[in-house]
């Protein structure tokens, strides 16, 4: 009877989700817009929003010399996301990994991934959470309904924003003041509730925000969100044992001056939730996740004078998961017992300081940024539990420091050179061993525009990422089976050489007037020198230093005796190439957009594939704008290719379609749905351990009283 009602709603859901489908479809032959309608206001032209984060100096994504995209509050709103994940899922080059039984998320790009090879910040804060474990290897706890937007940059073209990102950039900017206030409003609170099917639970949102004339602002906002277990597209339960989340951000601004702005914000999130992990042997966990991120920043853009345009951040972020065995499982052997604790703490404690000089020398127009950072990072690890823990996250400091200098060179309207180069230098302590290393990083980008409308480029780059804590210190026993992990502090830093060929297209009035046509592509190749990972020795017996091969090669040896030593180390180089596409036509009554991406990575010693390399994706978007653009409605497809390249097992390629509907009242009440995989897809993403979600179906109602 379950069964059968589970099936009835599901079917209900499905005919429902095709229902809103068909219904844009019809309506939209009934209602075109008129000719040159331009696009909402409150939705920008895909591509040609505004990004930071290539080159710290403003410009427009279709403008930027790489690959880089975009994630709008628009598309937040209208996907309504659950995690950040599902906010991710169609950039090119990109790839997430999730638990069913941990809120984390972590980033892979262009088959990078885990120990900072991806830079995650928040606010410009890095989130250098790097825990050692059954699940991603460098992870970071995100609410999205905190998120303004999201800039991805893929990869190293962006090395003004520190060590490490030899992966790429993933920039999360929350929201603000300019969230819920027009321009000409003084104060405002809004309120936004979610509900959603399948285990997805329930979420509400409450901010509210206040501008002091043109001297300062405040706003504030806090959250709640609850989930528990799902069934994927096969009705198999998949337990997530529950998971609750508050949350609160504070941001202040003022304005002393023309051109001046002190900011401050402090962001805090508390996940609860529990964990049963079949690999652990039944043992089950109580966690309590809280992360903090603090940030103090100065802005000063001199009215008068080009030269002056400085900007300093501090910034101070901070993970700790506490876990309390609620039943031991086979760590019961180990006297671990319930109520038994152990925790694991990452502070990070950085700053960026960069001032960009514009100027002229002769025909050649120059934004030159120089400055200089650096990121201290401190691990503490408590175990109560058995005394294992720190055989995977062990204790330790590491320095990062930094200095850039970048020329942004423009030559008529045809050319243009941007050259860099960064000096990264290292040091990393822990227990009796530590490591330090330097390195130089240049990077070269031409872009010409030999037609108005068509730009190519070329680019040279290099990343450096250091060594983590854990990979350089690690020392201890696996409890359950037994093997040693061995400390390696000779380990060499990698460094990321990547050469990249790009176009940017943009073209207005293309097929009538006011629409607009944008695409990026590009193609590139990576070669990461002394590329580090898990190497397995010799085999081992409990007690002895080693033992003859020969005893191993036996049919089904003894996995406690012949089960190897394991040691980080630097294996070989590594090569990943691969090409990247997106596209976006908008005509104003609507907008069609398409991205895909290709990767291949492999061992150049071995000619093996790299397990982190993520399948072929690809995704189109369809919407439809009505009612004077206050109703958008639309569908999005998403095929992701199959794979081999996983380290448990390969992943089937698979076809996911959503619909979407979102309805703005007033400038004060506003509305969204969407339905996610509405045929119900039994699959598994890419680096996961378990199916993902099967149909689903999002809510969310939003109401605002704002004011002069």
């Amino acid at each position: 009877m379950v069964r059968s009602n589970y099936m009835r709603s599901r079917s209900l859901a499905t005919v429902a989700a095709l229902a809103l489908l068909a219904g844009s479809v019809t309506l939209a032959r009934a209602q075109q817009a008129p000719a040159g309608q331009a696009a909402a206001a409150e939705e920008p032209v895909v591509l040609d929003t505004v990004t930071v984060t290539a080159t710290k100096t403003s410009e427009k994504l279709i403008d930027t010399l790489g690959g880089v995209s975009q994630i709008t509050q628009a598309e937040i709103d209208r996907a309504q996301p659950a995690s950040v994940s599902d906010l991710l899922k169609t950039v090119p080059g990109v790839a997430t990994q999730v638990s069913s039984n941990d809120p984390m998320q972590s980033i892979n790009i262009r088959g990078m991934q885990d120990f900072g090879r991806v830079n995650v910040l928040v606010d410009g804060a890095r989130q250098d959470y790097q825990i050692t474990g059954h699940n991603a290897q460098g992870s970071f706890y995100l609410e999205p309904e905190f998120i303004n937007n999201i800039d991805i940059v893929r990869g190293p073209i962006s090395n003004l924003y520190g060590s490490g990102a030899i992966g790429g950039v993933a920039s999360f900017t929350t929201r603000g003041i300019d969230s819920i206030l027009t321009p000409d409003q003084n104060w405002g609170v809004e309120q936004k509730v979610g509900v959603s099917s399948n285990g997805l639970g329930a979420f509400t949102s409450t901010s509210a925000g206040m501008r002091f004339g043109t001297v300062a602002d405040i706003y504030g906002q806090f959250i709640y969100r609850g989930a528990g277990d799902y069934r994927d597209g096969n009705n198999d339960r998949v337990t997530y044992t529950g998971k609750n989340n508050f949350g609160g951000l504070l941001k202040f601004n003022y304005h002393p001056g023309d051109g001046q702005t002190v900011s401050l914000s402090a962001m805090s999130q508390k996940f609860d939730f529990d964990n049963n992990n079949t690999s652990r042997g039944n043992s089950r966990w109580r966690n309590d996740v809280v992360t903090s991120t603090f940030t103090a920043g100065y802005k000063f853009e001199s009215p008068d004078n080009p030269l002056i345009n400085f900007n300093a951040k501090v910034y101070y972020s901070e993970t700790e998961n506490e876990k309390t065995i609620i039943v031991p499982g086979t760590y019961a052997s180990l006297g671990v017992q319930a109520g038994d604790k152990l925790s694991d703490k990452v502070g990070t404690f950085g700053f960026d300081v960069y001032n960009t000089s514009r100027f002229s020398t002769g025909a050649f127009d120059h934004a030159l940024t120089y400055g200089v950072d650096a990121a201290f990072d401190r691990v503490e690890t408590r175990d109560g539990a058995g005394g294992f823990v720190t055989a995977f996250t062990p204790s330790g400091t590491r320095r990062l420091l930094g200095a850039y200098v970048q020329d942004e060179v423009r030559y008529g309207d045809w050319l243009r050179v941007v050259g860099g180069l960064r000096y990264d230098h290292y040091q990393l302590e822990g227990g009796k061993y530590e490591s330090d290393g330097s390195h130089l990083s240049p990077k070269i980008t031409i872009g010409v525009t030999p037609i108005k409308g068509i730009e190519l480029y070329g680019t040279y780059a290099e990343g450096y990422r250091s060594p983590s804590i854990s990979e350089t210190l690690m020392d201890g026993i696996h409890p359950i089976p037994s093997f040693p992990i061995k400390p390696n502090p000779n380990l060499r830093p990698e460094v990321g050489h990547t050469f990249e060929i790009g176009v940017n297209t943009k073209y207005d009035n293309v097929f009538r007037d006011g629409d607009t046509f944008r695409a990026k592509l590009n193609g590139f190749v990576n070669n990461v020198d002394d590329y580090i990972d898990i190497v397995a020795g010799a085999p081992y017996v409990p007690g002895f230093p080693g033992i003859p091969a020969f005893v191993c090669n036996v049919p089904n040896p003894n996995p406690q005796i012949c089960f190897p030593t394991q040691q980080y180390q630097n294996i070989a180089k590594a090569r990943l190439m691969g090409v990247e596409l997106e596209a976006a036509y908008d005509w104003g009554g609507g907008f069609v957009s398409v991205a895909g991406s290709h990767t291949n990575g492999k061992n150049r010693v071995t000619d093996q594939p790299l397990n982190s390399v993520a399948p072929n994706k690809v995704s189109g978007t369809l919407g439809l704008r009505f009612l004077d653009d206050r109703l958008t409605i639309g569908s999005r497809v998403t095929l992701v290719g199959a794979t081999s390249r996983k380290v448990t097992e390969p992943t089937g390629g698979y076809g996911l379609v959503d619909v979407f509907a979102s309805y703005r009242y007033s400038d004060n009440v506003s509305a969204s749905l969407a339905v996610d995989n509405i045929f119900d897809r039994r699959y598994k993403a890419f680096l996961n351990s378990d199916y993902s979600t099967g149909l689903a179906a999002k809510f969310a109602l939003t109401v605002k009283l704002a004011g002069k």
